[in-house]
């Protein structure tokens, strides 16, 4: 576990950049979607279908970050943009406040992260319920999110590997990692965890599928200060055994001046990709300029010229480039203004709220340390 002054740091980070989600809130393009199951997450849904979508058609599926709801993060990202164009159906689970007052899934949970339970078993039941009513090509189902969508994202596809084609992870952490707030803390710093070999047990223990396995896109900035870019390592060492892949990439290239690498499995087929972005901070890679620009700037959207919308529908096979898009600037200062709100929103509620359990009992009452916690709180509105 780190340091109490570690903890206070990222704590205080909070009194001056807390912004409630929603106070530039974009146009909704996506309609609630309602299922019948028994939902023991306790999640919502909303979808996007295209005009004239067609049945058969793949599914993507879109885990938001913390913070964000699902139509802020579909505005972000351009998802709905790039379904209008390649003609697939999106379906956005979507955290409630009831659950977690920050709107982060709670991808650390046990119980919200077992196969049969909680929210991935509630993810499950509404991919099952959509794919059914919109007849949906179960063989292209895939699925993404961000940070803790991004940890959900791995929760899902270790739980129910047989629903997925494909899936990507941005910015977020491998399968089974943490199942405490302190061991939360640990991994999102990169201290700590299971080794590969124990990674990859975990993995296979999730679920009895014997395979095929899904592919997967993995994305992370170099510079994230919130979820150590270690865990983009530890994500391809959990997934490389089960694809049959080697510990070196097959193919290490540059794309659109980034850091690309590919392994490929036993049969010679491309089934892990990661795509470190240098220079960037914690959030979704945009690239929104020419014909392949997709997306908006903004908190935990930063256009840094590479598409990763359209990356990684690429590598799924539903999507293909129109042209190569120009690297753009980075907005380094805008990140950098970000960075600190990033910093507070991928720590749950619950594991601020307890933070002060974690402070050492010979503290004296009158240190600072405890004022500092609750000032932090308070402006986050995670306190009264």
């Amino acid at each position: 576990m780190r340091s109490m002054s570690d903890t206070i740091q990222r704590l205080s980070a909070l009194r001056s950049c807390f912004e409630p989600v929603g106070k530039h809130a974009p146009a909704n393009r996506l309609k609630p979607f309602a299922w019948t199951g028994q939902n023991p997450g306790n999640l919502k849904a909303s979808a996007y279908i295209p005009q004239n979508l067609e049945r058969g058609t793949p599914l993507v599926v879109v885990l938001h970050g913390c913070t964000q709801s699902a139509a802020a993060y579909d505005h972000g990202s351009g998802w709905s943009a790039l379904a209008d164009r390649t003609g697939f159906a999106l379906l956005f689970p979507e955290q409630q406040r009831s659950n977690n007052a920050n709107l982060c899934f709670n991808w650390f949970e046990p119980e919200d992260t077992r196969r049969g339970a909680g929210e991935v078993r509630s993810i499950a039941e509404m991919i099952d319920a959509f794919a059914t009513e919109y007849g949906i090509d179960r063989s292209r189902v895939f699925i993404t999110g961000l940070s803790a969508g991004g940890a959900m994202t791995s929760a899902v596809l270790a739980t129910y590997p047989e629903l997925f084609a494909g899936g990507a992870i941005i910015a977020g952490l491998p399968f089974g990692v943490a199942d405490s707030i302190p061991q939360a803390f640990d991994r999102m710093r990169g201290h700590g965890g299971p080794t590969a070999d124990t990674l990859a047990d975990i993995l296979r223990q999730a679920s009895t599928h014997p395979g095929p396995w899904p592919i997967l896109s993995v994305w992370h900035g170099d510079a994230d200060q919130t979820v150590a870019a270690s865990n983009m390592d530890n994500i391809v060492a959990q997934w490389r055994g089960l694809h049959g892949a080697g510990t070196l990439p097959a193919l290490s290239e540059t794309v659109d001046s980034y850091s690309h690498r590919v392994w490929r499995d036993s049969k010679g087929r491309d089934a892990i990709e990661t795509y470190a972005i240098a220079g960037m901070g914690h959030g979704t890679p945009l690239g929104t300029a020419g014909v392949d620009g997709y997306g908006s700037s903004g908190p935990f959207m930063l256009d840094v010229g590479i598409s990763s919308t359209l990356r990684i529908a690429q590598f799924w096979g539903i999507a293909k480039l129109r042209t190569s898009t120009p690297k753009g600037s980075v907005a380094s200062e805008q990140a950098a203004t970000l960075e600190p709100l990033a910093m507070q929103s991928e720590l749950p509620p619950r594991l601020l709220r307890d933070v002060k359990v974690m402070k050492p009992a010979d503290t004296p009452p009158k240190s600072g340390v405890q004022r500092t916690i609750e000032d932090a709180l308070r402006a986050a509105g995670l306190t009264k």
